[in-house]
């Protein structure tokens, strides 16, 4: 295989990680969803938003059948956990699970970061790096002068290009304080803005991103890597420049 297939190859690859971990998220928040407020959508706003997520997601609907099914018959619980890390050359992550066996994700995440070369952070000791924000992602297609404009009107913080690896434009990210979250995504529909829901929500921003050399990109990169490898991780921030 040439240097060029393999990129590709492992490009793909990395997408199709990224999306069976989107379709694990989603499904937990549908069983979440189901063990708090029971599995009719009508009734269930919880419900009724994850089975929206999951559809502009496309979800297989055994996935989600199933995550019903689940939830309908367990009595097990999910629960959201947030742990921290340090990275290689001085850098800082902060990793989000979404787990019904908070004492396996400790266990996994752990695991993950001392075998990547990183080291367990104390509660606290990396989260200050990072800001908490709601993130909108808007489709690549309305144009970045549409899109700022609609954001400033709905009363977003900011607006940033969403890139691809290969550095192809993957659509725009409108940052806004959490408890405008909401009311930006209501007002940018409104304006009849294309929304990524699935790929929507609260994120951490780091407040300020650290330039590595390449080893340790490298290293950093295959540390994100394993704990996104770990079932319960749902979301990885950091704050190494250039690394998603």
């Amino acid at each position: 295989m040439g240097r060029r297939s393999s990129k590709i190859a492992t490009r793909k690859g990395k997408a199709d990680a990224q999306k069976a971990k989107l379709y694990g998220k989603i499904g937990k928040l549908v069983a979440q969803a189901v063990r708090l407020d029971g599995p009719d959508p009508v009734a269930n706003t919880r419900l009724r938003e994850a089975l929206a997520a999951a559809k502009m997601a496309q979800v297989p609907v055994d996935i989600i059948e199933r995550n019903i099914k689940r939830a309908s018959e367990s009595k097990a619980d999910y629960a959201e956990v947030t742990y921290e890390a340090y990275g290689i050359g001085g850098t800082g992550f902060v990793i989000e699970c979404l787990t019904d066996n908070v004492n396996r994700s400790v266990s996994d995440v752990k695991a993950a970061i001392t075998k990547a070369g990183g080291k367990v952070a104390d509660s606290g000791s990396v989260l200050f790096n990072f800001q908490r924000q709601g993130m909108i992602m808007v489709a690549a297609d309305e144009g970045e002068d549409r899109v700022f404009e609609a954001a400033m009107e709905a009363g977003a913080a900011d607006i940033q290009q969403a890139l691809e690896e290969d550095g192809k434009l993957a659509g725009f990210k409108v940052l806004t304080a959490v408890e405008d979250y909401g009311a930006v995504s209501s007002s940018l529909a409104e304006q009849g803005l294309q929304l990524q829901l699935e790929a929507s929500g609260l994120v951490y921003v780091p407040l300020v991103q650290q330039e590595v050399d390449d080893d340790q990109f490298e290293a950093n990169e295959a540390l994100l890597e394993r704990l996104l490898a770990v079932d319960d991780v749902d979301a990885v921030y950091s704050t190494v420049a250039g690394l998603e």
